[in-house]
């Protein structure tokens, strides 16, 4: 059975650090003079509660953690965390608590679909909010993913398996100094964003706000243009720090220590990413120029935003790709789910799957060839095992079954077959904006039924945790001693 205790304690804990956050956009109701300091104290209030009974109920002094049950608190952390955090826009804006939900998932996942409009006229206090949550989701994702899901063995992860995977107790200051780390690259590269973009011409407002959902590669905006209301070299930094978001953070890590930069381009992953990046940018800008009647220049900047965005899931909007023509639209529904680099704040189907399936067929055709001839896979110099491929595959089968029933969901509910299907695609790889009038580049979710909703909530996050972590819950052999 799952160890209640620690697995309670250790929501109790999450929960303590949402109320603590909270307190950022109450103080900004409160000295801004504008709505929503009430509302917020009150959502603080209830959440610091419930963290407290969590933590008073969870507290053991027999701490231990084994893998049945960092797969539950996986899964339980980012569901109860998002009940609590989607309190203020009930209290603030007033929707239904499934629209609160949505939006709440929606930027703790760092997806980036909305069902709220009119951003413009908005209380700074819910926008600093919707921000917040993504840039919590963005880190809390990278630790994840370099830290606990290699653990697990999901999907593959166990490629980037370090020290840092190991949930032992002599492993556990490791973690922490990887966490820390991860942290404090996270912050200088936010803070680097922030200035970039006040630079531009965004007011210190929207700098941060936009800071904390690039690089978080989250894609809420403070306006309803999103980033067609600001500058073109705002557009530029954008793109930059997106692209850092699809990075794999430790990986910096290490560069940044050893001085060595050229550390990130001998990772095989790095330079498939940005490979994929160049390559598809340069094929839409040149469809632009002789197509849509862009000069060179605006072809470039807008096909490489509009790439980067969508390939590292933030999903911000910069003119609409879906009324560029259907050779723009086949590329853009293929990055929709390849996704950023493992170890980043990108979601997605990740870079490494691709190429792990690239070089499986490679070996095959090779042995098809040369039937006596004995061929290692590797990846990154390393060899890949069975049980690496294993995961690869599984993980790719979940992954578009989940789509398809996620879609079949959508389209139960009355939409049509465009909107059913991207609208899954867009919610599982954590994207944002999906293809069609409805839910595309210029649309949001707020006219999808209640069902579609929640469908799409849980799309988002089993794509967020891989799938695999959420799947094997619903297993009655897992609940089993």
């Amino acid at each position: 059975m799952v160890n209640l205790q620690p697995v309670l304690f250790v929501i109790g804990l999450v929960l303590s650090k949402i109320a603590l956050f909270m307190y950022i956009p109450t103080l900004t109701a409160f000295f801004t003079g504008t709505p929503g300091f009430l509302d917020f104290g009150l959502s603080v209030i209830i959440t610091h509660v419930a963290a407290f009974l969590c933590l008073s109920l969870g507290k053991t002094d027999n701490f231990r953690l084994n893998a049945r049950d960092m797969f539950v608190i996986t899964t339980m952390v980012w569901l109860i965390a998002s009940a609590f955090a989607a309190l203020p826009f009930v209290f603030i804006n007033h929707i239904s608590f499934t629209d609160a939900y949505f939006e709440t998932m929606s930027g703790i996942t760092t997806t980036g679909s909305t069902v709220l409009s009119g951003l413009d006229q908005m209380a700074p206090a819910i926008l600093f909010w919707r921000s917040i949550l993504q840039w919590l989701g963005g880190v809390g994702f990278i630790v994840m993913g370099v830290a606990i899901l290699p653990f697990l063995n999901v999907g593959g992860m166990k490629l980037f398996q370090t020290e840092s995977s190991d949930w032992s107790a002599k492993s556990s200051p490791r973690t922490k100094n990887v966490a820390i780390s991860i942290m404090k690259v996270y912050l200088i590269l936010s803070a680097l964003c922030f200035i970039a973009y006040w630079a531009t011409g965004m007011t210190p407002f929207e700098a941060i706000n936009h800071a904390m959902t690039t690089l978080s590669t989250g894609g809420f905006s403070t306006s309803d243009s999103s980033m067609n209301r600001f500058s073109h070299s705002a557009q530029w930094v954008g793109t930059i720090f997106m692209f850092a978001g699809g990075l794999p953070f430790l990986l910096l890590i290490q560069a940044l220590r050893r001085k060595s930069p050229h550390m990130i381009f001998d990772d095989a992953q790095v330079r498939g990413f940005t490979y994929l990046v160049l390559a598809t940018s340069a094929m839409v800008a040149i469809w632009l120029v002789l197509t849509q009647d862009y000069t060179s220049s605006d072809a470039i900047r807008v096909s490489m935003f509009n790439i980067v965005s969508v390939v590292t899931t933030t999903g911000f909007g910069l003119d609409d790709f879906t009324a560029w023509g259907p050779f723009a639209s086949v590329i853009f529904a293929f990055m929709l789910i390849v996704g950023g680099c493992s170890g980043s704040t990108a979601g997605g189907a990740k870079i490494f799957r691709f190429q792990v399936a690239l070089a499986l067929l490679r070996k095959h055709i090779q042995q098809l060839v040369h039937p006596s001839g004995v061929f290692i896979q590797r990846y990154n110099g390393r060899p890949v095992n069975e049980d690496i491929v294993r995961s690869v595959v599984a993980f790719a089968i979940t992954y578009l079954m989940t789509i398809l029933v996620v879609a079949m969901i959508l389209a139960a509910t009355g939409l049509d077959g465009i909107t059913s299907l991207s609208g899954a695609m867009t919610a599982v790889a954590n994207v944002g904006p999906g293809m069609g009038t409805v839910i595309g580049p210029t649309g949001n979710f707020a006219s999808l039924s209640d069902t579609a909703k929640w469908a799409l909530s849980i799309g988002m996050l089993m794509g967020r945790l891989e799938i695999l972590t959420v799947l094997v819950l619903l297993f009655p052999a897992f609940w089993r001693d």
